[in-house]
């Protein structure tokens, strides 16, 4: 599963010790091609997640969930350029304001 897939929630973790429930995505796709078709992708994928969210499947596929805090988290094979992070930004402010978190961590082995 991957940030091209964007029907699809790649893995949900449980943080035992926060109880926050981590939601990935997988991020192979460079910044420094394609950047426009990438976004778009990322924003697609968002409203994937946003959706499993609003649906109530997440509490379907992981009873856990209930009542825990719902975070996004990009993991990047590529680090953000200064474009992808401006994008970023917007969507994170978006999902704020919805009372969600995303956050991106570069991870050079995803």
């Amino acid at each position: 599963m991957s940030i091209d897939q964007t029907d699809v929630v790649d893995f949900i973790v449980t943080d035992p010790k926060t109880g926050e429930v981590f939601l990935a995505i997988s991020d192979h796709l460079p910044w420094d091609e394609d950047a426009r078709m990438h976004m778009y992708l990322l924003q697609e994928k968002v409203k994937a997640y946003l959706r499993f969210f609003e649906s109530g499947e997440i509490y379907e596929t992981c009873p856990a969930a209930k009542g825990k805090p719902l975070i996004i988290e990009v993991l990047g094979k590529y680090p953000m350029t200064r474009e992808a992070e401006a994008f970023f930004k917007r969507v994170a402010d978006a999902l704020h304001s919805d009372g969600y978190k995303i956050w991106f961590r570069h991870s050079p082995a995803s």
